[in-house]
């Protein structure tokens, strides 16, 4: 894991950092990924959950919600890419479904 600072990610830093995130990709220099949900209440929850840790790291990403699904993807504009703080937001999300 990369040093949790505002830095521009190397392309060789990106692509070891997405081996060990199931799920994820750089789509339009974001990393993004897709969660599907039985309803859509669990979707706005999980949403949710993903503000209530995004806001504890200040490090926003934006939130598409749809019926049973939301699309995540940040990106850090400080460095015009993407940074340790990213990668380390993709996997706080992925403990809230651990």
């Amino acid at each position: 894991m990369a040093e949790l600072e505002y830095r521009k990610l190397t392309g060789d830093e990106v692509a070891a950092e997405l081996t060990a995130l199931t799920g994820w990709a750089v789509e339009n220099e974001k990393l993004s990924k897709r969660f599907s949900f039985n309803t859509y209440k669990d979707g706005l929850v999980f949403a949710l959950a993903v503000g209530q840790v995004a806001d504890q790291m200040n490090h926003h990403p934006d939130l598409e919600v749809g019926y049973a699904r939301v699309h995540v993807s940040v990106y850090t504009h400080a460095v015009n890419g993407l940074s340790p703080f990213d990668f380390e937001l993709a996997r706080r999300i992925e403990i809230l479904l651990a």
